[in-house]
């Protein structure tokens, strides 16, 4: 692997398990060795890229495309089905800390935990604890359980706690952009000084915002590969299919638009 490519993916297919019925997995577990009880669904087929090290690639698609999927496997989250997914460097994954919070457990112990499975000595989170609350500006609520927050408040904290992470490279799943307009504000100015120095791999309905942040653009179809490279040749085509093509789900309100309401 060259020493400038920080992630690469190889053949990377995903498939899921999908059941009719409630009790299907349990016949699955029980006699899958002589019948199938479930439709599998392939969310990937064949993905191959690289990014280089301070590269920031956009990923494109519709809703159900396999976009959040992709992530997930190179975040480790979960498994590819089949092909190989390579690593170098730590990973603040926006996506994926929220999702693992402890709902019993105030902000600040959270911060902690999430601090720790990002990398950081406990001196080191404990030192940055008052930088990360003011970063997600959610007052008293840093020190209730997270079962008292809203689901903006918990994306707050996960994009503060991996705002103040050592990391090489910053995974973003627009999902978790939630929030008013000036924290949405801060989040891009932090993404952008973090372009700077990091590798950027990020997720976004916003074209603007792609087209001005990333080197290059991936655009996912249906599970595959459909197109990559600079981000107005990718963009454009993108913007034309969409407006031809019936959407098969609602799409994501962008950034934009949310703060045009």
């Amino acid at each position: 692997m060259s020493s400038d490519v920080i992630i690469r993916c190889e053949g990377i297919g995903k498939a899921f398990q999908l059941y009719a019925h409630r009790n299907d997995q349990l016949k699955q577990i029980l006699f899958g060795r002589w019948k199938r009880f479930y439709h599998q669904h392939w969310a990937l087929r064949d993905i191959s890229f690289e990014i280089r090290r301070g590269e920031k690639l956009g990923i494109i698609g519709r809703n159900g495309a396999g976009k959040t999927t992709l992530l997930q496997i190179v975040c480790g989250i979960t498994e590819p089905s089949y092909g190989k997914v390579t690593v170098t460097g730590s990973i603040a994954p926006i996506l994926a800390l929220g999702a693992g919070f402890d709902l019993e457990l105030t902000g600040r112990e959270n911060a902690m935990i999430g601090g720790a499975i990002l990398g950081l000595r406990r001196k080191v989170i404990e030192q940055r604890l008052p930088s990360i609350a003011a970063f997600a500006d959610i007052g008293e609520f840093f020190f209730q359980p997270l079962r008292m927050y809203s689901s903006g408040m918990a994306a707050r904290l996960a994009f503060a706690i991996c705002a103040h992470a050592d990391a090489d490279i910053m995974i973003v799943d627009e999902a978790l952009s939630v929030g008013d307009g000036a924290f949405a504000e801060k989040c891009d100015a932090f993404i952008q000084d973090f372009a700077k120095h990091g590798t950027i791999l990020i997720v976004s309905h916003d074209l603007v915002t792609l087209e001005n942040l990333c080197d290059r653009v991936l655009w996912i179809e249906d599970g595959c590969v459909h197109k990559i490279g600079a981000p107005a040749e990718v963009l454009d085509a993108y913007a034309a299919t969409v407006q031809t093509k019936p959407l098969t789900a609602k799409p994501m309100a962008t950034r934009v638009a949310a703060r045009a309401r």
